[in-house]
């Protein structure tokens, strides 16, 4: 069965246009990625967690600041490795220099056997849509074409 993830599209209208909060993988595996790297901030489900729940839970855990405000469906989509994201829209600001990521454990090098601690993001970025459309994984992609229908 396919892992499920659910998370949070934050968006606002700025200077720019329409702009979006994305975040990047911490680690080494993705230390020098960073086209089609990004993601919207999501996590798995506990159980039969609700998924509005989980995804303002993931949201807290990897930013550090409480998603608060109404949730719009952006639907789900199934990432290239098997893993089902759904998305919500969360129209909000929030300043990327005050995001505190919680702490995961890896194994690196892989399969060393080797455990090291590394935050589950290492930043966040405000990035208008055709430039998040580089950023974000592709399997995600079609959550930036929804929020720009809404």
């Amino acid at each position: 069965m396919a892992t499920i993830s659910a998370g949070i599209l934050m968006y606002h209208h700025g200077e720019a246009g329409l702009v979006v909060l994305l975040v990047h993988p911490g680690g080494p595996f993705w230390r020098n990625r960073d086209l089609g790297a990004w993601s919207i901030p999501k996590g798995e489900l506990d159980g039969g967690e609700d998924r509005e729940t989980a995804a303002r839970r993931e949201f807290a855990e990897e930013i550090g600041i409480a998603a608060t405000g109404p949730l719009r469906p952006l639907g789900q989509v199934r990432q290239r490795g098997g893993k089902i994201v759904l998305a919500y829209a969360l129209e909000g600001t929030l300043d990327v220099g005050t995001v505190r990521s919680n702490q995961i454990p890896i194994e690196w090098p892989p399969r060393s056997g080797r455990m090291i601690s590394v935050p589950e993001i290492d930043r966040a970025e405000w990035f208008t849509i055709p430039l998040a459309r580089e950023k974000i994984l592709a399997g995600q992609r079609p959550f930036l074409d929804r929020l720009e229908r809404l």
